[in-house]
Order: structure tokens, then sequence, then C-alpha cells
């Protein structure tokens, strides 16, 4: 984050810094406080795994417009920046270690801004024990864009995979599915509310998931010592256990019934049936599915309980090598497309 002042004043190089060090001394150096991070003064950081442990890496953007509404709070913008790297690390079982920023901004973002934007970004930083490290601050004539490199650690030979899902597995998936979504459709069509007939509880529940997400870093290590596969829900539960699937060379079965909702998703199904393919494939739930030998689920769904996070099964690896949602009546769902795409 840290960058080399290049102006030149009569054949001297200038002693003062230029305005871009000087919003990150003034926005993120006071949340920079790792030891390898250098004071954000040095061009690269400095990040030692403990001694038999692997560095796990991974990597998110999120774009106005895109990721988030131009108008969201800024502490909250950085908030989802940074848990949606964090979601991954956790579905690979991994502890966080810390993560380079690089955020992009359009001229005219204010002093204000960027001060409630390192506010959120420190304060999660903190809650998750994932510090910032260094990155890279441009201008850009585009929206506001945030990109984030986390990195997590696991013993060698650890990390939980795609690939490693067995016939007879039981697929679990945490917390609930289908609310950042259903909060999506409400920030987009002003009538949903009443035709869902939600109350401002539900709708705030519903608005909330989609603006920051809950990362289930608190479940790494059991992801990583009981599950056989995992992946974090970013895309659609269908699409991307789909994914999973795909690598391990299996299949798998749903119940579409058992799918964890929340209140306030099921408010908004029991109004409007056809929500349940929305529910079932749009992205930004920031959940983990996984799948969990017999043997180990009893073991690992107390390990949920311990830690505080619900975890839910919803269905069986099968050798079909295709994934199937059972829904009303014992009909296989379809879906036009299983999940979020960019492209």
């Amino acid at each position: 984050m840290a960058r080399r002042a290049k102006g030149k004043v009569s054949g001297q190089v200038s002693g003062q810094q230029s305005a871009e060090d000087r919003l990150i001394a003034r926005h993120f150096k006071p949340i920079a406080r790792h030891p390898g991070a250098l004071g954000l003064t040095d061009d690269a950081a400095l990040l030692t795994p403990p001694a038999g442990h692997a560095l796990v890496i991974t990597a998110d953007a999120v774009v106005g417009g895109v990721h988030f509404f131009p108008d969201d709070p800024a502490d909250a913008i950085a908030k989802k920046a940074l848990r949606v790297n964090l979601s991954d690390l956790a579905a690979k079982g991994a502890q966080p270690a810390g993560f380079v920023l690089t955020l992009a901004l359009p001229k005219g973002v204010g002093d204000n801004w960027l001060k409630s934007f390192a506010r959120g970004l420190g304060a999660d930083a903190k809650k998750y024990g994932c510090p910032l490290l260094g990155g890279d601050t441009v201008l850009t004539p585009g929206p506001v864009t945030i990109s984030i490199t986390a990195f997590g650690t696991v013993p060698d030979g650890t990390m939980l995979r795609r690939s490693g899902a067995r016939v007879g597995d039981h697929v679990v998936v945490t917390g609930t599915i289908g609310d950042a979504a259903l909060g999506l459709k409400l920030r987009k069509e002003r009538g949903a509310r009443r035709r869902w007939n939600l109350n401002a509880v539900l709708q705030r529940h519903l608005l909330g998931r989609y603006l920051v997400p809950e990362p289930r870093c608190a479940l790494a290590e059991a992801f990583r010592q009981l599950a056989s596969a995992g992946i974090d829900v970013s895309d659609g539960l269908a699409g991307d256990l789909g994914k999973l699937c795909r690598v391990s060379g299996v299949g798998a079965e749903i119940d579409a019934a058992k799918v964890p909702l929340s209140k306030a998703a099921r408010a908004a199904l029991a109004a409007e049936p056809g929500l349940l393919k929305t529910i079932l494939t749009s992205g930004d739930d920031f959940e983990v599915v996984a799948t969990v030998p017999p043997a180990s689920l009893d073991v690992f769904l107390t390990a949920a309980r311990v830690v505080g996070v619900s975890v839910t099964a919803i269905g069986r690896v099968t050798a079909a090598k295709e994934v199937q949602f059972i829904g009303p009546g014992g009909r296989p769902l379809s879906f036009a497309r299983a999940s979020f795409s960019h492209f």
C-alpha cells in the first residue's frame, strides 16, 4: 500500500508526502498493526506461517453497482469486501492470517467515506484476527472497486478441497440459504415487501444479509478435521454444490424441504412459491456447503453447536454424477440457471 514519492523540486527529491501517501497514513496505517505490515512504509509485507503450516491464498473483488449499491454505508462495504474472502478461507478449513487491499476510488470520494470505510475494515480485521498487511490505492474512472487477497494457514497437507466427497457422505450447509438474494430483490423491487407480507423486522433481516455476510470462520477447524470436501456458497447453493461434485466425480441428492431457511425467507416463499428456485440458485449467501462422512456427522454437528453455528444435513452424495434437488411431491426440480455468473 505504501508508494514511493517520485516528484522532484529543483533537481532534488521532494521530502513531502504525496496525496496518496497521506491518504494511506491517515486512514489505513492506524489499522495495519501487524509487524509484517512494516507500518505500510515499504513496497511489500512479511508473512511467516507457523512451523509445519501452509499458506492458503484466496482473492475476491467487490464492485460498486455489481456487489453493492453506491449508497451503501462505507463501513458495510468494507466488511463485505473482507468477509467474502474470509468465507473462502473458512470453507478450506483455514485460520485467517492477514490480507492485502487494492482500493480503486473515483474522484469525489471524500474523507468521511474513507474514514467510515477504514473504521469498518479495521473492526473486522480485529474481530476475525485477519490483519491488514498492505496493498495499493488507485484512481479509477469507474465505480468504487475493492479487491482483497486474503491469507490463511492450515497444517501442511490438510486444506479442505472440493475434490474429497465420497458416495454416501452427508451434504451439510451452514446458516440459512437465500436471504441475500431476497434482500437484493427487496432493494430492487419496491413492491416486494408488501407482496411477501414482511414486517419491518423480517425486512431488515433480509436486507442485512445482503449488505454484510457472516463468514463461518468459527467452524473452520471442524471443516478441516471432519469434512471430506467443502466450498463457500457465493454463487448459489445448487451451482456451488454442483462445482464441488464435478471436481469430486460424484453427484448428490438434496431434499429441498430440508434446505435451511430463515423466518423471513419462509414468509416470502409462502407468499410466492416460485421464489424457491431463486433461493436455491442465487448468490451472496456466503455460507459453506460441505460433505461429511457418516461416521463423523454427529461429531461435526456437536462441534457446530459448541461454536454457535447452525448446520443442517440436507442430503447425501451419490454416484449419479449429477446434483438433484427433490421438490414437493418427490419431483426433481429443474433450473434454467443453477447459479449466478458474471459472464
